[in-house]
């Protein structure tokens, strides 16, 4: 199967809900087999990735992905951004004491994506080798982002070589909030940093084509608050 880059770019969105059609072990190894030509620093290739069938192991992971998840939903509802580096700590603080009104909501429901995390086709995690990342930013007074630069080029790729076997999938990074029992479950040392956890499988809606801001709002010469660069095709 081929597609047609620019409309894997365009339509390439994530997704959350499956279909209940498995997906094999040759079409993962298919996909992983493009991935691995993403780009990383030193051509290091520091991710490793865990394929998650226990469905034990997979609930365990389910369970500590939540936590996460009611504090990102509650930190939402108090008009924060979750997790911001330049959240207050104590407005953050604040919002997520009402997590468990979520997880209560989630409950009567029957919950969504991250309840049945579980249940999804195919469960990735893809762990960072942090001795092969050239993070350039490390000794900085501020957060820490370039190292991800040799990593999620990967699970981009991955979700990209998803389209070719006409699955769909989503990347979500909430299960770092327990990094820590994460790494115990999956055996992984301290030289491993969780970069993400991917669930991929045969979409139950296909994604139309994304809506995301024009150029000019994103994109100056010269300078951060220059003019805006308006590409003359700025209305396709």
């Amino acid at each position: 199967m081929t597609i047609d880059l620019e409309a894997a770019l365009l339509r390439t969105g994530a997704v959350r809900d499956f279909t209940a059609e498995p997906v094999s072990d040759a079409a993962l190894s298919r996909l992983l087999d493009v991935a691995r030509f993403a780009p990383s620093g030193g051509n290091r290739q520091g991710w490793r990735v865990v394929v998650l069938k226990d469905p034990a192991t997979r609930r365990a992971l389910r369970d500590l992905y939540l936590p996460g998840w009611y504090e990102y939903l509650a930190q939402g509802a108090a008009g924060l951004v979750a997790f911001s580096p330049l959240n207050d700590p104590d407005e953050e603080r604040a919002a997520i004491t009402n997590a468990p009104a979520f997880a209560e909501a989630a409950a009567q429901s029957g919950g969504g994506f991250a309840e049945h995390l579980d249940s999804a086709p195919v469960l990735l995690a893809v762990f960072a080798r942090l001795g092969d990342l050239a993070a350039t930013d490390r000794d900085l007074d501020r957060y820490h982002l370039v190292g991800g630069a040799s990593i999620y080029p990967f699970v981009w790729s991955l979700l990209l070589a998803a389209r070719l076997e006409g699955l769909g999938g989503v990347m979500t990074t909430m299960a770092t909030r327990a990094e820590p029992q994460v790494a115990a479950l999956l055996g992984a040392t301290d030289e491993h940093a969780l970069a993400a956890v991917v669930a991929l499988g045969h979409p139950a809606h296909r994604p139309g084509r994304l809506r995301r801001a024009p150029v000019e709002e994103f994109t100056t010469i010269d300078r951060l608050g220059g003019a805006p660069l308006r590409p003359p095709d700025a209305g396709r």
